[in-house]
This record gives C-alpha cells, structure tokens and sequence, in this order.
C-alpha cells in the first residue's frame, strides 16, 4: 500500500467511527482533529484511535491497553493479538460504557 492509499483508508476508518458513534443510542462524545479521534464515555474515560503513517498502523488506545492494527486481508488486525478492529473497539467501548456497545462500518463496506 502506498502512503495515499493509507491516508484514505485511515481517514475512511476514522470517519466510520465517528458514524457509528452517532449511531448509538449511548450518550458519547467525541472529536477529531489531525489524524486523532478521541472518544469520551459518560465516566470520562477515553478510547483514542491515531493514524501512524510511517508504520502505515491505526492505533487504539483504551483505558485498559493499547492495540496497533496493520492492514491485511482488507480489515485492520491487531498485529498483537490478531483481532479485528471493529470487534475490539466494539468490546473495549463496552467495557468502558458498563454496556453493550456494538460500533460497526457503514453497510456499504467502504472502510
């Protein structure tokens, strides 16, 4: 992947997020600035997600650990614990929220 394939794909990634957060019915805020999205639970808690271009990575930061996902197989995948990133986002967010909290990519399937 090149370094314009990378920046589209993580800015696609970053807006999914911010689209599905305002999917839910859970009182969360957020705000996206330069590559950085940080995400605020109702305990102020945060789970941040960051581009990391020269790595060609997407970073998730929870309250409980960090993750740094790779692009492969056209999903981003924890390159730790080979997770996915939407499941883990989805599980961390609902640890962090004390419920149920399901964060998925736009039906269209363009992450």
């Amino acid at each position: 992947m090149n370094d314009l394939e990378y920046e589209q794909l993580t800015d696609n990634t970053l807006l999914a997020v911010e689209e599905a957060i305002e999917q839910l019915e859970l009182d969360l805020d957020y705000e996206s600035n330069g590559g950085l999205l940080s995400i605020t639970f109702p305990d102020q808690s945060k789970i941040i997600i960051n581009k990391q271009p020269p790595l060609q990575q997407l970073w998730l930061a929870t309250k409980f650990n960090g993750h740094h996902f790779e692009w492969r197989d056209k999903q981003w995948i924890d390159n730790r614990t080979g997770s996915e990133f939407w499941q883990l986002l989805s599980d961390a967010a609902s640890k962090q929220a004390g419920s149920p909290v399901v964060l998925a990519p736009p039906q269209s399937g363009t992450e």
